[in-house]
């Protein structure tokens, strides 16, 4: 009996060790900058600016700045496909993780990209715009939620449709 306790006391400290050693720091970074330099989850990457005494740091996040925000297709006929690559650069100083983009309806479709845009990197988000059942100026917007602060930022299409002849 009292080889068996001891034996479940051995595990426990071995056990509360190995967790230990996982948060110590390696060569002065720390766990969390380690796995998102060798391609870790990212969920490492996300970082919240607001503490728990409600203080907001945010020059510590992502931050997503687009060449222009904004695209007018012109006129086109009713039935066409548009698109449109909108340029953005990380202007921030941490990664930027795009988790979601998304339009008002499914007659436009953002496609971005998922893997994490370094400090200074830069990326495109294609939007698709399908003018089937469409008539006159249509504006739509496309929302991205990342990891900036705020966590969302709108781009926009925008155009008017003639009506199929």
């Amino acid at each position: 009996m009292r080889s068996i306790l001891s034996l479940g006391i051995l595990s426990i400290l071995l056990v509360l060790a190995a967790c230990q050693q996982d948060s110590m720091p390696k060569d002065g970074k720390s766990v969390d900058a380690i796995r998102v330099e060798e391609g870790g989850s990212n969920a490492d990457i996300i970082r919240n600016p607001v503490s728990s005494d409600g203080t907001m740091d945010t020059t510590q996040v992502a931050r997503i700045t687009f060449d222009n925000a904004h695209y007018d297709f012109g006129a086109v006929d009713a039935g066409a496909q548009v698109s449109h690559e909108f340029k953005f650069t990380n202007t921030g100083k941490v990664p930027l993780l795009i988790s979601d983009a998304r339009s008002t309806c499914g007659c436009t479709v953002p496609e971005w990209p998922r893997a994490p845009i370094a400090p200074g990197g830069t990326g495109t988000i294609l939007v698709k715009f399908d003018t089937k059942n469409k008539e006159g100026l249509q504006q739509k917007p496309v929302t991205i939620t990342a990891n900036t602060f705020p966590a969302t930022t709108q781009i926009f299409v925008k155009g008017t449709v003639d009506p199929a002849r």
